[in-house]
């Protein structure tokens, strides 16, 4: 593991994604995708390596996390969900994301990047040193939930399903934020280059609140369809947990609602509004959860409750679309509201050091001491722990 004391040895790469696969990528989406074409590639990224050793167990990913600070673009952040490239590369996205007070750009974006390889850890920046999935024009921020991919010949199409949010302006700043509905980033990533933002789509007009569906709470590519979980809660006293419905869509339509079908329960229908719902809202899960398949058998991962909750839970169904059948508790994440540490939104990575029978899983951990975070940026990383899975 590497020692904060070693000197930084940063590489940067200025890399442009070659014409032809950004403009096949455009063309190949645009006539199913959507309404609207779909533009071509933002400008390309700068990637900045920090040296790591490889990780081989959880114990050496919780050292990364808490040993190996990093440069002035990425010092603390939330969520951490990944995939893993067909060039054996594997790319992580985060929710609000913090930067040193040196950083030559936003200090606070609401989602950034990081690409690892087998000793290097690269930070994925746009060209104005902003967010990533850049804010809209009004300043509404979008904040990952999920991430999946569909390989191509040569490169691979990621799909970020994130929630639109829009700062609350209370005395909590930045970290305080409202809901207002999901959408979607797509991505391009060229072999062994940095991956490049396509096309941003806001799915649905803006609503503020939790009682509709966030679509892409969780997302699995599973026999040439992906699979968007939608979770809301019913804003009813004593129900903290959020419910769970599934919709689907091939991949190359995943732009057009209009072509997104939802489970009623016995088939794949037009409405959202006649979504089953496969996991109930009342000791439900979080906003934000993962939901995975494993030797033919899926798993829903989350905590029960949402942020006043305190169980780790797998549920388990022989289908995507359930029955989900509720576990015991797997571990206990409980926040500590005397200290004022917050933990919440576990996610479970199925590829990353596989174990059969087991997953590895991560959680968010934060502070409501925002001057602690800023001052230590290690309380504001995800920690990692293994689980077992029902059997």
């Amino acid at each position: 593991m590497i020692s904060r004391r070693l000197p930084w040895r940063l590489r940067v790469a200025l890399v442009t994604v070659p014409a032809a696969a950004a403009m096949f990528a455009a063309v190949a989406l645009a006539p199913e995708a959507a309404d609207e074409p779909v533009p071509p590639a933002e400008l390309a990224a700068e990637t900045r390596c920090v040296p790591i050793e490889p990780v081989t167990s959880v114990e050496g990913m919780n050292r990364l996390v808490t040993k190996v600070r990093g440069g002035s673009e990425f010092q603390g952040a939330d969520v951490g969900a990944d995939v893993l490239l067909q060039d054996g590369r594997r790319l992580w996205v985060f929710g609000d994301t913090l930067r040193s007070q040196d950083f030559d750009g936003q200090r606070f974006v609401r989602n950034s990047m990081l690409v690892f390889q087998e000793r290097c850890a690269n930070v994925v920046l746009p060209a104005d040193h902003g967010a990533l999935i850049p804010d809209r024009d009004d300043g509404v921020g979008y904040w990952p939930m999920s991430i999946a991919k569909v390989e191509r010949t040569g490169y691979d199409l990621v799909g970020i399903a994130a929630q639109r949010v829009r700062s609350s302006g209370t005395p909590d700043g930045a970290f305080a934020f409202r809901n207002l509905g999901p959408a979607i980033a797509l991505f391009i990533v060229v072999r062994g280059q940095t991956p490049q933002l396509l096309t941003v789509k806001d799915i649905g007009p803006d609503h503020d609140g939790t009682t509709r569906p966030t679509w892409g709470a969780a997302s699995a590519v599973h026999d040439g369809w992906v699979y968007l979980y939608g979770t809301a809660n019913p804003q009813k006293k004593g129900v903290f947990g959020y419910s769970l419905q599934v919709a689907r869509v091939r991949p190359n339509d995943i732009l057009a609602t209009s072509k997104w079908r939802y489970w009623s329960g016995s088939s794949w229908q037009r409405s959202a509004a006649k979504a089953a719902t496969l996991i109930p809202a009342e000791g439900g899960v979080s906003q934000t959860l993962s939901v995975f398949e494993q030797d033919g058998r899926w798993y829903a991962v989350s905590k029960q409750d949402e942020f006043l909750g305190s169980h780790l839970v797998v549920w388990s169904s022989p289908s995507p679309t359930g029955p989900f059948t509720e576990g015991p508790s797997v571990a206990e994440i409980p926040s500590d509201i005397a200290s004022g540490t917050l933990r919440y939104m576990p996610l479970a990575h199925p590829d990353l050091l596989p174990e059969k029978g087991s997953v590895v899983v991560s959680y968010s951990q934060n502070s409501t001491d925002l001057g602690e975070v800023a001052n230590n940026p290690f309380l504001y990383r995800p920690r990692f722990l293994r689980v077992d899975l029902p059997r």
